[in-house]
């Protein structure tokens, strides 16, 4: 088969999403134009883009988001705002990829690849780790952290009956004090002015926290926030769950649905409104909602809070993997 690798843009391969997304197998939302885009004008400059596409003609068949660092060559995006990284490419056609791949990275005096984080599913551990291998590159690869998911079921009781008799009692008894403590309303934000609005009551419960949330949301931090809500809200995927007592935002969560599958990227909630558990409801009010919808898929994300556990999420480990081009 005849390729050829192009030199792309975050604009022309934002186009290339819009108009091809069907044959790309995107992967992780973290991967998507989009987020690369917010994610470089927050906290790039450090580097060199090196974006590239590998086509048969006029098809798309590959797409590597990656950055340069003198001879190093990782992932556009960071761990901290990243959960897991990949690169995307059309089904069956990961050997050619790789390998004319592989080639132009040396061509171009690339000499390590540092990838990461990675889900055991992703075609580097699938697929890049083998052909390297075949090549003679060193290979290391290491368990970096866990994230937590939860296939969902069809309905709201059949995933009560998936959590233990505790957890199930426990998520049923709080949903009832919360219902009898006041007037309830949940609620999920998608597009318009409303984004921006509940972004701002978003932000403002995240600086009421008194763990690390509260030093993690600095003012670059507020900037990717309100960037990355609007580019997902542009391509509607952005998902902000409001939990609302009496009028009041109680508790919030920002996720996006994508691909069958909701991420829950982040959440905070009024420190006065703890004792009724807000912040743990926001997010099985949201789980719920996401049931009712069909959604197939929940993702916790990174780390391995004591929440995603109760909730019924599972572990899937994330690796770090670097090649060694020779």
């Amino acid at each position: 088969m005849s390729y050829t690798i192009n030199v792309e843009s975050l604009d022309s391969i934002s186009s290339c999403w819009h108009e091809r997304r069907q044959f790309l197998k995107w992967g992780p939302i973290f991967v998507l134009p989009a987020w690369l885009k917010v994610w470089w004008e927050a906290f790039g400059g450090k580097g060199e883009l090196y974006l590239r596409t590998l086509r048969q003609a006029e098809k798309i068949v590959g797409f590597a988001p990656l950055l340069v660092n003198e001879e190093t060559a990782s992932f556009v995006g960071s761990a901290d705002v990243c959960d897991y990284l990949d690169f995307a490419i059309i089904g069956e056609r990961e050997s050619d990829f790789f390998n004319v791949l592989l080639d132009d990275l040396r061509e171009n005096g690339i000499k390590k690849l540092d990838l990461g984080p990675l889900r055991p599913d992703s075609t580097v551990l699938s697929q890049l780790v083998g052909i390297a291998q075949k090549r003679g590159y060193e290979v290391t690869c290491r368990h970096e952290d866990v994230t937590l998911e939860l296939d969902l079921p069809p309905t709201w009781d059949e995933y009560l009956a998936i959590l233990n008799n505790k957890q199930r009692h426990e998520t049923r008894r709080k949903l009832r004090r919360l219902l009898e403590a006041g007037g309830v309303k949940y609620r999920c934000v998608e597009t318009g002015r409303e984004v921006e609005d509940y972004l701002d009551t978003f932000l403002q419960l995240f600086s009421l926290s008194k763990d690390e949330k509260a030093s993690f949301m600095n003012p670059k931090m507020k900037s990717f926030f309100r960037s990355l809500a609007g580019a997902m809200a542009e391509i509607g995927l952005l998902r902000l769950g409001v939990l609302q007592l009496d009028k009041l935002t109680a508790a919030m969560t920002m996720g996006f649905d994508y691909d069958g599958s909701h991420y829950l990227y982040n959440s905070a909630y009024d420190p006065q409104f703890s004792y009724l558990s807000v912040g743990l409801l926001c997010k099985v009010l949201c789980l719920k909602e996401s049931i009712e919808k069909g959604t197939k898929k929940w993702s916790f994300l990174k780390g391995g809070e004591p929440y995603k556990y109760q909730l019924g999420g599972h572990e899937v480990p994330l690796y770090n993997c670097q090649i060694t081009i020779a």
